[in-house]
Protein backbone atom coordinates (compact mmCIF):
# COMPACT_ATOMS: atom_id res chain seq x y z
CA UNK A 1 0.00 0.00 0.00
CA UNK A 2 1.30 3.43 -0.89
CA UNK A 3 1.76 6.05 1.77
CA UNK A 4 -0.62 8.98 1.44
CA UNK A 5 0.03 12.71 1.68
CA UNK A 6 -2.96 15.06 2.03
CA UNK A 7 -1.87 18.58 1.06
CA UNK A 8 -4.22 21.43 2.07
CA UNK A 9 -3.42 24.68 0.27
CA UNK A 10 -5.48 27.32 2.04
CA UNK A 11 -7.79 29.38 -0.23
CA UNK A 12 -6.38 28.03 -3.50
CA UNK A 13 -8.57 29.50 -6.25
CA UNK A 14 -9.01 27.18 -9.26
CA UNK A 15 -8.54 29.95 -11.82
CA UNK A 16 -5.27 30.95 -10.13
CA UNK A 17 -4.05 27.35 -10.04
CA UNK A 18 -4.76 27.16 -13.77
CA UNK A 19 -2.82 30.39 -14.31
CA UNK A 20 0.12 29.20 -12.17
CA UNK A 21 0.29 25.92 -14.07
CA UNK A 22 -0.01 27.60 -17.48
CA UNK A 23 2.84 29.95 -16.56
CA UNK A 24 5.12 27.12 -15.44
CA UNK A 25 5.06 28.35 -11.83
CA UNK A 26 3.58 25.17 -10.29
CA UNK A 27 5.36 22.19 -11.90
CA UNK A 28 4.68 19.77 -9.04
CA UNK A 29 0.95 20.47 -9.05
CA UNK A 30 0.97 20.27 -12.84
CA UNK A 31 2.56 16.82 -12.64
CA UNK A 32 -0.05 15.60 -10.16
CA UNK A 33 -2.85 16.87 -12.41
CA UNK A 34 -1.33 15.19 -15.48
CA UNK A 35 -0.86 11.83 -13.75
CA UNK A 36 -3.99 11.88 -11.64
CA UNK A 37 -7.47 13.34 -11.41
CA UNK A 38 -8.49 16.98 -11.06
CA UNK A 39 -11.75 18.82 -10.41
CA UNK A 40 -11.94 22.60 -10.25
CA UNK A 41 -15.32 22.90 -8.54
CA UNK A 42 -14.95 21.07 -5.22
CA UNK A 43 -17.50 22.64 -2.87
CA UNK A 44 -16.48 24.07 0.51
CA UNK A 45 -18.50 23.93 3.71
CA UNK A 46 -20.67 26.88 4.72
CA UNK A 47 -19.81 29.30 6.20
CA UNK A 48 -16.76 29.01 3.96
CA UNK A 49 -14.29 30.12 6.63
CA UNK A 50 -11.20 28.12 7.55
CA UNK A 51 -12.25 26.50 10.88
CA UNK A 52 -15.53 25.20 9.42
CA UNK A 53 -13.86 23.95 6.24
CA UNK A 54 -10.88 22.46 8.09
CA UNK A 55 -13.29 20.54 10.32
CA UNK A 56 -15.09 19.20 7.24
CA UNK A 57 -11.81 18.11 5.66
CA UNK A 58 -10.71 16.42 8.89
CA UNK A 59 -14.00 14.66 9.66
CA UNK A 60 -15.77 14.19 6.32
CA UNK A 61 -18.87 15.88 7.75
CA UNK A 62 -20.64 19.24 7.72
CA UNK A 63 -21.09 21.65 10.64
CA UNK A 64 -24.29 19.89 11.70
CA UNK A 65 -22.08 16.99 12.80
CA UNK A 66 -18.66 18.45 13.56
CA UNK A 67 -20.23 21.45 15.39
CA UNK A 68 -17.70 24.13 14.41
CA UNK A 69 -20.09 26.90 13.31
CA UNK A 70 -17.84 29.78 12.24
CA UNK A 71 -14.68 31.80 12.84
CA UNK A 72 -16.42 33.89 15.50
CA UNK A 73 -19.39 32.47 17.41
CA UNK A 74 -21.25 32.67 20.70
CA UNK A 75 -20.79 29.93 23.29
CA UNK A 76 -24.20 29.72 24.98
CA UNK A 77 -23.12 27.37 27.76
CA UNK A 78 -20.23 29.62 28.78
CA UNK A 79 -21.96 32.92 28.00
CA UNK A 80 -19.10 34.29 25.88
CA UNK A 81 -17.82 34.77 22.35
CA UNK A 82 -15.34 32.38 20.75
CA UNK A 83 -12.83 34.06 18.44
CA UNK A 84 -10.46 31.87 16.41
CA UNK A 85 -8.37 34.76 15.07
CA UNK A 86 -10.39 36.55 12.41
CA UNK A 87 -7.82 39.35 12.72
CA UNK A 88 -5.21 40.65 15.16
CA UNK A 89 -7.64 43.36 16.28
CA UNK A 90 -10.50 40.91 16.74
CA UNK A 91 -8.33 38.69 18.95
CA UNK A 92 -7.29 41.78 20.87
CA UNK A 93 -10.96 42.67 21.50
CA UNK A 94 -11.58 39.34 23.24
CA UNK A 95 -8.12 39.02 24.79
CA UNK A 96 -5.19 37.34 23.07
CA UNK A 97 -4.84 34.60 25.66
CA UNK A 98 -8.49 33.56 25.38
CA UNK A 99 -8.43 33.70 21.57
CA UNK A 100 -5.27 31.60 21.38
CA UNK A 101 -6.58 29.16 23.99
CA UNK A 102 -9.75 28.68 21.96
CA UNK A 103 -7.78 28.21 18.74
CA UNK A 104 -4.96 25.99 20.01
CA UNK A 105 -6.78 23.93 22.64
CA UNK A 106 -10.54 24.32 22.82
CA UNK A 107 -11.28 24.04 19.12
CA UNK A 108 -10.07 20.43 19.08
CA UNK A 109 -10.56 19.31 22.66
CA UNK A 110 -13.97 20.86 23.40
CA UNK A 111 -15.63 22.55 20.43
CA UNK A 112 -15.10 19.85 17.80
CA UNK A 113 -17.76 17.19 18.41
CA UNK A 114 -16.47 14.23 20.39
CA UNK A 115 -19.01 12.08 18.51
CA UNK A 116 -17.32 12.77 15.17
CA UNK A 117 -13.85 11.21 14.79
CA UNK A 118 -11.12 12.99 12.87
CA UNK A 119 -9.10 11.40 10.10
CA UNK A 120 -6.19 11.08 12.55
CA UNK A 121 -8.33 9.25 15.10
CA UNK A 122 -9.75 6.90 12.47
CA UNK A 123 -6.32 6.02 11.13
CA UNK A 124 -4.67 5.86 14.57
CA UNK A 125 -7.31 3.32 15.62
CA UNK A 126 -6.52 1.25 12.50
CA UNK A 127 -2.78 1.19 13.26
CA UNK A 128 -1.81 3.59 10.47
CA UNK A 129 1.21 5.77 11.28
CA UNK A 130 -0.15 9.32 11.24
CA UNK A 131 1.64 12.67 10.98
CA UNK A 132 0.63 16.29 10.65
CA UNK A 133 2.07 19.78 10.35
CA UNK A 134 0.41 22.92 11.75
CA UNK A 135 -3.31 22.61 11.00
CA UNK A 136 -6.36 23.86 12.88
CA UNK A 137 -7.81 20.34 13.22
CA UNK A 138 -5.27 17.97 14.68
CA UNK A 139 -7.09 15.75 17.20
CA UNK A 140 -5.66 12.24 17.32
CA UNK A 141 -4.91 9.45 19.80
CA UNK A 142 -1.33 10.34 20.77
CA UNK A 143 -0.44 12.60 23.70
CA UNK A 144 2.07 15.39 23.10
CA UNK A 145 3.69 17.64 25.68
CA UNK A 146 4.62 21.24 24.94
CA UNK A 147 8.07 21.63 23.37
CA UNK A 148 10.66 24.01 24.84
CA UNK A 149 13.47 23.80 22.32
CA UNK A 150 13.96 27.53 21.72
CA UNK A 151 13.86 30.72 23.74
CA UNK A 152 10.74 31.76 21.80
CA UNK A 153 8.84 28.57 22.61
CA UNK A 154 10.00 28.67 26.23
CA UNK A 155 8.50 32.16 26.46
CA UNK A 156 5.24 30.96 24.88
CA UNK A 157 5.00 27.97 27.21
CA UNK A 158 4.81 30.23 30.23
CA UNK A 159 1.20 30.67 29.03
CA UNK A 160 0.54 27.59 26.88
CA UNK A 161 1.69 24.57 28.79
CA UNK A 162 -1.03 21.91 28.36
CA UNK A 163 -0.53 18.60 26.58
CA UNK A 164 -2.74 17.80 23.59
CA UNK A 165 -3.76 14.69 21.64
CA UNK A 166 -2.79 14.61 17.98
CA UNK A 167 -1.34 12.33 15.28
CA UNK A 168 1.63 10.14 16.16
CA UNK A 169 4.09 12.58 14.59
CA UNK A 170 2.88 16.07 15.43
CA UNK A 171 4.39 19.47 14.64
CA UNK A 172 2.37 22.57 15.53
CA UNK A 173 3.87 26.04 15.25
CA UNK A 174 6.94 25.07 17.33
CA UNK A 175 4.68 24.59 20.39
CA UNK A 176 4.52 20.84 19.77
CA UNK A 177 7.15 18.74 18.06
CA UNK A 178 7.22 15.00 18.49
CA UNK A 179 10.83 14.94 17.23
CA UNK A 180 13.76 17.32 16.94
CA UNK A 181 13.82 18.14 13.25
CA UNK A 182 15.67 21.44 13.27
CA UNK A 183 12.65 23.03 11.51
CA UNK A 184 11.34 26.34 12.85
CA UNK A 185 8.11 28.24 12.17
CA UNK A 186 8.58 31.27 14.45
CA UNK A 187 5.44 30.18 16.33
CA UNK A 188 3.41 29.97 13.13
CA UNK A 189 4.38 33.33 11.66
CA UNK A 190 2.62 33.94 8.31
CA UNK A 191 5.07 33.61 5.44
CA UNK A 192 7.10 31.02 7.35
CA UNK A 193 4.43 28.35 7.85
CA UNK A 194 4.70 26.75 4.41
CA UNK A 195 8.47 26.50 4.71
CA UNK A 196 8.09 24.89 8.14
CA UNK A 197 5.68 22.30 6.73
CA UNK A 198 8.02 21.55 3.84
CA UNK A 199 10.97 21.18 6.20
CA UNK A 200 9.07 18.84 8.53
CA UNK A 201 7.65 16.84 5.61
CA UNK A 202 11.13 16.36 4.18
CA UNK A 203 12.41 15.09 7.54
CA UNK A 204 9.50 12.65 7.88
CA UNK A 205 10.10 11.23 4.40
CA UNK A 206 13.85 10.90 4.89
CA UNK A 207 13.28 8.97 8.15
CA UNK A 208 10.24 6.95 6.98
CA UNK A 209 8.01 8.13 9.83
CA UNK A 210 4.48 8.08 8.41
CA UNK A 211 1.90 6.23 6.38
CA UNK A 212 -0.43 9.24 6.32
CA UNK A 213 0.72 12.87 6.42
CA UNK A 214 -1.45 15.98 6.47
CA UNK A 215 0.76 18.69 5.00
CA UNK A 216 -0.73 22.12 5.67
CA UNK A 217 0.29 25.03 3.41
CA UNK A 218 -1.65 28.05 4.73
CA UNK A 219 0.41 31.01 3.48
CA UNK A 220 -1.57 31.35 0.25
CA UNK A 221 -4.59 32.50 2.28
CA UNK A 222 -2.67 35.24 4.09
CA UNK A 223 -1.14 36.43 0.80
CA UNK A 224 -4.59 36.53 -0.82
CA UNK A 225 -6.21 38.42 2.05
CA UNK A 226 -3.57 41.11 1.68
CA UNK A 227 -3.11 41.26 -2.09
CA UNK A 228 -6.41 39.94 -3.41
CA UNK A 229 -7.40 36.55 -4.85
CA UNK A 230 -5.97 37.32 -8.28
CA UNK A 231 -2.45 37.68 -6.87
CA UNK A 232 -2.18 34.00 -5.96
CA UNK A 233 0.26 32.87 -8.63
CA UNK A 234 3.23 33.91 -6.48
CA UNK A 235 1.94 32.25 -3.30
CA UNK A 236 0.86 29.10 -5.16
CA UNK A 237 4.35 28.90 -6.66
CA UNK A 238 5.74 29.06 -3.09
CA UNK A 239 3.39 26.25 -2.00
CA UNK A 240 4.41 24.19 -5.02
CA UNK A 241 8.06 24.45 -3.99
CA UNK A 242 7.25 22.77 -0.68
CA UNK A 243 5.57 19.88 -2.48
CA UNK A 244 8.68 19.60 -4.65
CA UNK A 245 10.83 19.46 -1.48
CA UNK A 246 8.97 16.32 -0.43
CA UNK A 247 9.40 14.79 -3.86
CA UNK A 248 13.12 15.51 -3.90
CA UNK A 249 13.51 14.02 -0.41
CA UNK A 250 12.18 10.74 -1.82
CA UNK A 251 14.59 10.82 -4.78
CA UNK A 252 12.59 12.87 -7.26
CA UNK A 253 9.03 12.97 -8.55
CA UNK A 254 9.01 9.47 -10.07
CA UNK A 255 10.46 7.82 -6.97
CA UNK A 256 8.11 9.79 -4.73
CA UNK A 257 4.98 8.84 -6.69
CA UNK A 258 6.07 5.20 -6.80
CA UNK A 259 5.72 5.08 -3.02
CA UNK A 260 3.24 7.87 -2.25
CA UNK A 261 -0.30 8.71 -3.24
CA UNK A 262 -1.26 12.39 -3.00
CA UNK A 263 -4.47 14.33 -2.45
CA UNK A 264 -4.33 18.12 -2.80
CA UNK A 265 -7.28 20.30 -1.90
CA UNK A 266 -8.16 23.89 -1.15
CA UNK A 267 -10.40 24.39 1.87
CA UNK A 268 -12.28 27.26 0.19
CA UNK A 269 -11.63 29.97 -2.38
CA UNK A 270 -11.48 33.76 -2.07
CA UNK A 271 -13.23 36.72 -3.67
CA UNK A 272 -12.30 40.37 -4.03
CA UNK A 273 -13.44 42.77 -1.30
CA UNK A 274 -14.39 46.33 -2.25
CA UNK A 275 -16.66 47.49 0.61
CA UNK A 276 -17.30 46.69 4.26
CA UNK A 277 -20.55 45.96 6.13
CA UNK A 278 -20.86 47.38 9.65
CA UNK A 279 -23.06 45.00 11.64
CA UNK A 280 -22.46 46.86 14.88
CA UNK A 281 -23.87 50.11 13.55
CA UNK A 282 -26.82 48.26 12.01
CA UNK A 283 -27.72 46.71 15.37
CA UNK A 284 -27.41 49.95 17.38
CA UNK A 285 -31.06 49.60 18.36
CA UNK A 286 -30.44 46.24 20.07
CA UNK A 287 -28.74 45.41 23.35
CA UNK A 288 -25.75 43.61 21.82
CA UNK A 289 -23.61 41.36 24.00
CA UNK A 290 -20.24 43.15 24.36
CA UNK A 291 -16.87 41.49 23.81
CA UNK A 292 -15.84 41.96 27.43
CA UNK A 293 -17.20 39.25 29.74
CA UNK A 294 -16.98 41.65 32.69
CA UNK A 295 -19.17 44.21 30.92
CA UNK A 296 -21.54 41.50 29.70
CA UNK A 297 -22.31 40.39 33.25
CA UNK A 298 -23.51 43.91 34.07
CA UNK A 299 -25.89 44.09 31.08
CA UNK A 300 -29.05 42.36 29.96
CA UNK A 301 -28.13 41.60 26.36
CA UNK A 302 -30.72 40.73 23.73
CA UNK A 303 -28.50 39.35 20.98
CA UNK A 304 -24.94 38.33 20.21
CA UNK A 305 -23.49 39.45 16.86
CA UNK A 306 -20.82 37.31 15.20
CA UNK A 307 -19.23 38.60 11.97
CA UNK A 308 -16.84 36.21 10.24
CA UNK A 309 -15.37 37.65 7.04
CA UNK A 310 -18.08 37.31 4.35
CA UNK A 311 -20.53 35.55 6.65
CA UNK A 312 -22.20 36.47 9.93
CA UNK A 313 -24.44 34.98 12.61
CA UNK A 314 -26.86 36.47 15.12
CA UNK A 315 -27.79 34.70 18.36
CA UNK A 316 -30.96 35.52 20.29
CA UNK A 317 -30.01 35.50 23.99
CA UNK A 318 -33.44 35.96 25.55
CA UNK A 319 -35.52 32.86 24.65
CA UNK A 320 -38.69 34.39 26.07
CA UNK A 321 -38.42 37.26 23.58
CA UNK A 322 -37.35 35.21 20.54
CA UNK A 323 -40.71 35.72 18.78
CA UNK A 324 -40.08 39.49 18.96
CA UNK A 325 -36.29 39.68 18.50
CA UNK A 326 -35.77 37.13 15.71
CA UNK A 327 -37.95 38.77 13.01
CA UNK A 328 -36.67 42.20 14.03
CA UNK A 329 -33.05 41.08 13.66
CA UNK A 330 -33.88 39.37 10.37
CA UNK A 331 -35.38 42.61 8.98
CA UNK A 332 -32.30 44.51 10.12
CA UNK A 333 -30.02 42.17 8.18
CA UNK A 334 -32.19 42.23 5.07
CA UNK A 335 -32.13 46.05 4.97
CA UNK A 336 -28.34 46.16 5.29
CA UNK A 337 -26.50 47.01 2.08
CA UNK A 338 -24.15 44.22 1.10
CA UNK A 339 -26.15 41.40 2.71
CA UNK A 340 -27.09 38.85 0.06
CA UNK A 341 -28.93 36.10 1.95
CA UNK A 342 -30.39 35.64 5.44
CA UNK A 343 -31.16 32.12 6.68
CA UNK A 344 -32.93 30.58 9.67
CA UNK A 345 -34.93 27.56 10.73
CA UNK A 346 -38.72 27.85 10.88
CA UNK A 347 -41.02 26.37 13.49
CA UNK A 348 -42.20 23.61 11.13
CA UNK A 349 -42.66 20.45 13.23
CA UNK A 350 -40.70 18.27 10.80
CA UNK A 351 -37.91 20.82 10.29
CA UNK A 352 -37.69 23.46 7.62
CA UNK A 353 -35.30 26.26 6.69
CA UNK A 354 -36.11 29.59 5.11
CA UNK A 355 -33.74 31.72 3.01
CA UNK A 356 -34.55 35.36 2.31
CA UNK A 357 -32.88 38.03 0.23
CA UNK A 358 -33.72 41.51 -0.93
CA UNK A 359 -33.73 41.96 -4.68
CA UNK A 360 -34.47 45.58 -5.49
CA UNK A 361 -37.35 46.64 -3.27
CA UNK A 362 -38.73 43.11 -2.95
CA UNK A 363 -37.82 40.46 -0.37
CA UNK A 364 -37.72 37.00 -1.96
CA UNK A 365 -38.21 33.88 0.11
CA UNK A 366 -37.36 30.21 -0.36
CA UNK A 367 -38.26 27.34 2.00
CA UNK A 368 -36.43 24.02 1.95
CA UNK A 369 -36.38 20.71 3.81
CA UNK A 370 -34.40 17.45 3.35
CA UNK A 371 -37.33 15.44 2.01
CA UNK A 372 -39.25 15.55 -1.23
CA UNK A 373 -39.09 14.76 -4.93
CA UNK A 374 -36.07 16.82 -6.00
CA UNK A 375 -32.56 15.35 -5.99
CA UNK A 376 -29.44 17.53 -5.88
CA UNK A 377 -26.14 16.72 -7.59
CA UNK A 378 -25.02 14.72 -4.54
CA UNK A 379 -28.14 12.57 -4.56
CA UNK A 380 -29.83 14.17 -1.54
CA UNK A 381 -33.61 14.61 -1.66
CA UNK A 382 -35.29 17.99 -1.10
CA UNK A 383 -38.58 19.80 -1.04
CA UNK A 384 -38.34 23.42 -2.20
CA UNK A 385 -41.04 26.09 -2.17
CA UNK A 386 -40.88 29.77 -3.09
CA UNK A 387 -38.63 31.90 -5.27
CA UNK A 388 -36.09 29.57 -6.87
CA UNK A 389 -34.27 32.55 -8.43
CA UNK A 390 -33.15 33.65 -4.96
CA UNK A 391 -30.54 30.86 -5.01
CA UNK A 392 -30.39 30.71 -8.82
CA UNK A 393 -31.83 27.20 -8.58
CA UNK A 394 -32.63 25.17 -11.65
CA UNK A 395 -35.30 22.53 -10.99
CA UNK A 396 -36.27 20.22 -13.83
CA UNK A 397 -36.80 16.50 -14.40
CA UNK A 398 -36.62 15.87 -10.66
CA UNK A 399 -33.18 17.51 -10.35
CA UNK A 400 -32.19 20.71 -8.55
CA UNK A 401 -28.87 22.55 -8.59
CA UNK A 402 -27.32 26.02 -8.70
CA UNK A 403 -24.15 27.21 -10.41
CA UNK A 404 -24.15 30.46 -8.41
CA UNK A 405 -24.62 28.87 -4.96
CA UNK A 406 -23.17 25.34 -5.30
CA UNK A 407 -24.70 22.61 -3.12
CA UNK A 408 -26.80 25.43 -1.67
CA UNK A 409 -29.56 23.35 -0.09
CA UNK A 410 -27.26 20.90 1.66
CA UNK A 411 -24.87 23.54 2.92
CA UNK A 412 -27.57 25.87 4.22
CA UNK A 413 -29.30 22.99 6.01
CA UNK A 414 -26.08 21.72 7.59
CA UNK A 415 -25.05 25.21 8.76
CA UNK A 416 -28.44 25.93 10.33
CA UNK A 417 -28.63 22.51 11.99
CA UNK A 418 -25.28 23.00 13.70
CA UNK A 419 -25.96 22.88 17.45
CA UNK A 420 -23.66 25.82 18.16
CA UNK A 421 -24.85 28.08 15.32
CA UNK A 422 -26.87 31.25 15.74
CA UNK A 423 -30.56 31.61 14.95
CA UNK A 424 -29.74 33.77 11.92
CA UNK A 425 -27.01 33.23 9.33
CA UNK A 426 -26.08 35.87 6.77
CA UNK A 427 -24.06 35.66 3.57
CA UNK A 428 -22.56 38.75 1.93
CA UNK A 429 -22.94 39.85 -1.67
CA UNK A 430 -19.84 39.59 -3.91
CA UNK A 431 -17.50 42.49 -3.14
CA UNK A 432 -18.63 42.95 0.49
CA UNK A 433 -17.20 41.80 3.83
CA UNK A 434 -18.45 42.20 7.40
CA UNK A 435 -16.30 44.28 9.74
CA UNK A 436 -15.02 42.05 12.55
CA UNK A 437 -15.01 42.77 16.29
CA UNK A 438 -11.76 44.68 15.93
CA UNK A 439 -13.09 46.84 13.11
CA UNK A 440 -10.75 45.10 10.65
CA UNK A 441 -11.57 44.27 7.02
CA UNK A 442 -9.87 43.20 3.78
CA UNK A 443 -11.07 45.99 1.48
CA UNK A 444 -8.64 46.07 -1.43
CA UNK A 445 -7.71 42.44 -0.80
CA UNK A 446 -9.58 39.15 -0.68
CA UNK A 447 -11.86 37.28 1.69
CA UNK A 448 -14.28 34.36 1.94
CA UNK A 449 -17.09 32.93 4.04
CA UNK A 450 -20.16 33.39 1.84
CA UNK A 451 -22.40 30.80 0.17
CA UNK A 452 -21.53 32.26 -3.24
CA UNK A 453 -19.48 30.24 -5.72
CA UNK A 454 -16.72 32.89 -5.61
CA UNK A 455 -15.89 31.80 -2.06
CA UNK A 456 -16.95 28.18 -2.27
CA UNK A 457 -15.38 26.42 -5.25
CA UNK A 458 -11.88 25.06 -4.79
CA UNK A 459 -9.52 22.63 -6.49
CA UNK A 460 -9.23 18.94 -5.66
CA UNK A 461 -6.42 16.83 -7.13
CA UNK A 462 -5.58 13.22 -6.43
CA UNK A 463 -2.91 10.92 -7.79
CA UNK A 464 -2.22 7.27 -7.01
CA UNK A 465 -5.49 6.76 -5.16
CA UNK A 466 -9.23 7.36 -5.42
CA UNK A 467 -11.83 6.93 -8.15
CA UNK A 468 -12.21 8.68 -11.49
CA UNK A 469 -13.19 12.34 -11.31
CA UNK A 470 -16.40 11.66 -13.26
CA UNK A 471 -17.58 9.12 -10.67
CA UNK A 472 -19.35 12.01 -8.87
CA UNK A 473 -21.42 14.81 -10.32
CA UNK A 474 -20.35 17.17 -7.54
CA UNK A 475 -17.33 16.84 -5.27
CA UNK A 476 -17.10 18.43 -1.85
CA UNK A 477 -14.70 18.61 1.08
CA UNK A 478 -16.73 15.84 2.73
CA UNK A 479 -15.39 13.42 0.11
CA UNK A 480 -11.75 13.66 1.22
CA UNK A 481 -12.03 11.47 4.33
CA UNK A 482 -13.93 8.66 2.52
CA UNK A 483 -11.19 8.64 -0.11
CA UNK A 484 -8.56 8.31 2.63
CA UNK A 485 -10.59 5.56 4.35
CA UNK A 486 -10.80 3.62 1.11
CA UNK A 487 -7.09 4.02 0.46
CA UNK A 488 -6.18 2.44 3.80
CA UNK A 489 -9.07 -0.01 3.92
CA UNK A 490 -10.55 1.63 7.00
CA UNK A 491 -14.20 1.10 7.91
CA UNK A 492 -15.96 4.31 6.94
CA UNK A 493 -18.76 3.97 9.49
Amino acid sequence: MKKLVLVVIDAMKPAMLERAVAGGRAPSLELLIERGEHVDDCVAAFPSVTPVCAASIATGTGPDRHEIPSMNWYHREEGRYVEYGTSFKASQAFGFKQSLTDTIYNMNLEHLSSETPTVFERLDDAGVRTAGTTYLMYRGRHRHEVANETALTRLATTVFRHAVYGPKEFFYADLYASRRTGCRSQLGLPGVRDQHSGCVGTYLIEHDLFDFLLLSLPDNDTHSHRNGPFAQVESLAAADRQIDRLMQAAGGADAFLADHAVIVCSDHSQSKVEREIDLFHAFDGFAVQPASRARARALESEIAVCPASRSAQVYVLDPEREAELLPRAERTLLELEGVDLVMRMTDHPDGEAVVKGKRGDEVLELRLAPRGDLADLRGERWSVEGDLELLALSARDGRVDSAVYPDALGRVWSALRCRTAGELLASARPGFEFLDWGGAHHVGGGSHGALHANDSLGSLIWCGTGPAADSREQWSLRDVVPMIDQHFGVDGK
